[in-house]
C-alpha cells in the first residue's frame, strides 16, 4: 500500500525563489526506519531533508531530524528554520502562538519564531579555540588560520582569512576534502557585510552549501568576540547565496545564536512512499 508524506520544498534565507538553501520538509505521523529516511535525503538530493514528527514527551511540539543525501547529521540550521517556516504556516497552536519547538537527539531543544516579515532560528552556540590544521589548509589551497568547536561532537572548523576576495577564490581539492571529517567555514570580514562565509561538507555528501544555518552559531560568538559587538549581518558567498542577521545571547559557552531570515515555499505536494 502507498504511504503519502506531505512535502515541502522551502529556500531558506531567501525572499525569493532560488536563493537561499534549498531544504526538503516532511511531515512523518511516525519515525520511519533510518535507511529509508536515508534514501529518501537521496532521493531529494538537497543538502538536507528534514523530517518531523509530534513530540509526544512534551519537551517540545516536534521532534526533527535531517538527513543528507547520504548520512543523518547532527544540527542543521537551514533545514529548521525551513520547518518553522511550514509549520508556522499550518493551522495550529504554533501558528497561533507565533513559535514552535523541535525537540532534537543530539542538539536539544530548538526554536523557530515569527520575526517581522521573517523568521528567527534559535541554536546552540559554538565556541571555537586555535587548533592547527595543516592538512586542512593544503585541502583548501591557502593559507589561514585554523579554529576548531570545543563541543567535538559537530566535527567544525573555522578557517580565518584577511578578506573577502580571500575567502571567493578558494578553490579545494574537493576529493582529498571527503576525507576530512569536518564541516569547514572559511570567514574573512565582508566588503558589504560585518562577514562572510564559505562552507565546505564533502565528508558529509555537499561540496559546498549553499547557506549553513549551524556554520553560524559557530560565527556568530567568533565574530561577536572579534568585532567587540553584537547583532551582526552575514553573507554566504555560495552559488546562490544568502544573507542573515546574527546576534548572541548569552556566552559562547553555554549561550544561543538567533539567525534571523526569510523562507519562501516553491513546492508543495505529496511524496510517495
Amino acid at each position: 500500500m502507498t504511504q503519502t508524506i506531505p512535502y515541502w520544498h522551502v529556500d531558506a534565507f531567501s525572499d525569493s525563489p532560488f536563493g537561499g538553501n534549498q531544504a526538503a520538509v516532511m511531515v512523518l505521523d511516525e519515525w520511519l526506519p533510518d535507511d529509508v529516511l536515508v534514501k529518501i535525503g537521496a532521493e531529494n538530493l538537497f543538502a538536507e531533508t528534514a523530517f518531523v514528527v509530534r513530540d509526544k514527551t512534551g519537551e517540545a511540539d516536534w521532534e526533527l531530524r535531517w538527513f543528507t543525501p547520504a548520512v543523518e547529521v547532527v544540527l542543521c540550521g537551514h533545514a529548521t528554520l525551513a520547518s518553522g517556516h511550514v509549520l508556522l504556516g499550518l493551522d495550529g497552536p504554533e501558528k497561533d502562538k507565533g513559535r514552535v519547538t523541535f525537540r532534537t537527539r543530539q542538539s536539544g531543544v530548538l526554536e523557530v519564531v515569527k520575526s517581522g516579515e521573517g523568521l528567527e532560528l534559535a541554536l546552540p552556540s559554538l565556541r571555537a579555540e586555535p587548533e592547527p590544521h595543516d592538512e586542512l589548509l593544503d585541502v583548501l589551497g591557502a593559507p589561514g588560520e585554523v579554529f576548531q568547536c570545543v563541543r567535538k561532537e559537530q566535527e567544525t572548523a573555522i578557517v580565518l582569512y584577511e578578506s573577502e576576495a580571500q575567502v571567493r577564490a578558494l578553490a579545494p581539492d574537493f576529493a582529498r576534502l571527503k576525507d576530512i571529517p569536518l564541516m569547514v567555514i572559511a570567514t574573512a570580514p565582508g566588503d558589504t557585510t560585518d562577514i562572510v562565509s564559505r562552507v565546505f561538507v564533502s565528508a558529509y555528501g555537499i561540496d559546498e552549501d549553499s547557506v549553513t544555518g549551524s556554520a553560524h552559531a559557530a560565527l556568530t560568538p567568533f565574530w561577536v568576540d572579534r568585532l567587540g559587538r553584537n547583532g551582526l549581518s552575514a553573507h554566504q558567498a555560495s552559488e546562490r547565496g544568502g544573507d542573515l542577521a546574527l546576534r548572541l545571547e548569552g556566552d559562547a559557552e553555554n549561550g544561543r545564536v538567533w539567525l534571523g531570515g526569510p523562507c519562501v515555499t516553491v513546492v508543495e505536494g505529496s511524496f510517495y512512499l
